[in-house]
């Protein structure tokens, strides 16, 4: 009989056991599930609920049974429905009615919200351990490449020239912020559920917050029925999840299209490239292709979560029994992905000439070359059509502004002088950008050591 079917004459049928069994995938919880139940029962013992002797056999006798599971002497059933099931029939197949003890004064529900908590911290912490050593690389790569200049672009465009370590560093900052997410959600997870009971608590004189302390959980939820029916904060990170595996898409959609023969700003390892069946001469970059579809599915599941919760009355309802395969997938498929991601541009070759190269194509000096007018008192206005009209006569006899005389300068203003070509340089362009947040190699050092402190103070 089921630990529950007191109230039942007949059994459940065999599908139904299988479409209503959870144990598939929850038994990853077995830990989580276990130490939970341990800080219980050392509870129910200290509060006099149930003797301190058969406390400490259950803690015992738990603790054994978490070591026969990691050695995998156990085999769950799917009989038992669930982890919480399982742990609680395999420890009264142990101990006898001592083990039946060890539900007083808690529910599954309160239990699930336990453990899906305690399992989203330990994960959260490992997924920011992943997201810090991508940014460690990041920092690197820009430490290497802070006089590589390339070409900076708005839609696509040549906009105007930046550098390399200046593009690295964008997508660190977007790390870095994904990383606070994670901070965030990660405080409002390490809220203790347990002795929320089913949705009212319970009569027996429950210590919540000494199970607290020896779960290391902050504090302990305010609202029994909130405590075991909401489920924010598994939302709240598949958000952050999402924001994540779109950051990477971004950058290997980028990664992509240097990867391409039309660009060739970089060449992905060999360890991170596949061929292709028919084309001999192919180096596919399938890890920044693969990263950047599986954003999708993760976005699947923050949806998925978003749909299952919106109709669900107070309190606990079967459905949210749906909440755990899809954060488990997506935090499966990020930790998947930030390494891979990790290595794969740690590896792949910067080919600097083609970069420089083309910087200096699509007149991407232009906005240089307004502001020296307007250094010399020409309005922005009128410097910006002054150029503009240079930039058109240069694409009309196949020039670039650098290529220009000073006479072709002089005929749409007498302001020029020779002191224009060092201006529109592309060092200069660049080297000239000192403000806070630019590209110039005075303050990407700034950057990259203010860099390395968040990464020691992490």
């Amino acid at each position: 009989m089921k630990l529950w079917g007191g109230r039942f004459t007949g059994s459940t049928d065999s599908f139904t056991d299988h479409f209503h069994s959870s144990i598939s995938f929850d038994s990853r919880m077995y830990r989580q599930d276990i130490l939970g139940s341990v800080a219980h029962s050392k509870m129910l013992g200290k509060q006099g609920i149930i003797s301190q002797q058969d406390s400490e056999l259950i803690q015992k006798t738990l603790l054994e049974i978490l070591s026969d599971i990691e050695n995998g002497k156990v085999t769950f059933d799917e009989q038992a429905e669930d982890i919480h099931m399982n742990i609680e029939t395999i420890l009264i197949s142990r101990i006898g009615d001592v083990g039946k003890r060890l539900h007083t004064g808690r529910s599954r529900n309160d239990q699930v919200a336990l453990d899906i908590r305690m399992y989203l911290k330990d994960e959260i912490k490992n997924i920011q351990k992943l997201l810090t050593e991508l940014i460690e690389t990041l920092v690197s790569m820009a430490e290497k490449n802070i006089r590589t200049i390339m070409p900076g672009y708005t839609h696509l465009q040549n906009a105007q020239p930046v550098t390399f370590a200046h593009h690295l560093l964008a997508y660190t900052e977007m790390f870095k912020r994904d990383n606070e997410r994670l901070d965030d959600a990660y405080k409002r997870t390490n809220v203790m559920p347990l002795g929320s009971g089913a949705l009212a608590t319970t009569t027996y004189p429950l210590d919540r917050d000494f199970v607290c302390r020896e779960l290391g959980f902050d504090s302990v939820t305010l609202n029994s029925m909130d405590g075991v029916s909401d489920r924010d904060f598994v939302i709240e990170l598949l958000s952050v999840l999402s924001i994540i595996m779109m950051h990477l898409s971004r950058f290997c959609e980028e990664i992509i299209i240097w990867n391409s023969q039309q660009y060739k700003f970089v060449e992905m390892d060999d360890a991170y490239s596949t061929g292709s069946s028919i084309m001999p001469q192919k180096k596919n970059p399938d890890m920044a292709e693969l990263i950047r579809g599986k954003t999708g599915r993760v976005y699947g599941h923050l949806m998925s979560m978003l749909t299952t919760m919106k109709g669900i009355p107070l309190a606990y309802n079967k459905d949210m029994q749906e909440d755990k395969e899809g954060v488990f997938d997506a935090v499966d498929t990020l930790k998947m992905c930030l390494p891979v991601f990790t290595r794969m541009i740690g590896t792949m070759t910067v080919n600097k000439d083609n970069m420089y190269r083309a910087a200096k194509g699509g007149f991407m000096n232009a906005t240089d070359a307004a502001d020296w007018l307007v250094k010399h008192g020409v309005p922005f206005r009128d410097a910006h059509a002054i150029v503009g009209r240079l930039v058109l006569y240069c694409i009309d006899h196949s020039k670039s502004l650098d290529e220009l005389t000073l006479d072709e300068f002089k005929a749409e203003s007498d302001i020029f002088t020779e002191d224009i070509y060092n201006a529109i340089k592309l060092e200069t362009c660049v080297n000239s950008r000192t403000v806070a947040g630019g590209p110039s190699e005075s303050y990407i050092k700034k950057l990259i050591a203010i860099n390395k402190d968040y990464l020691n103070g992490r």
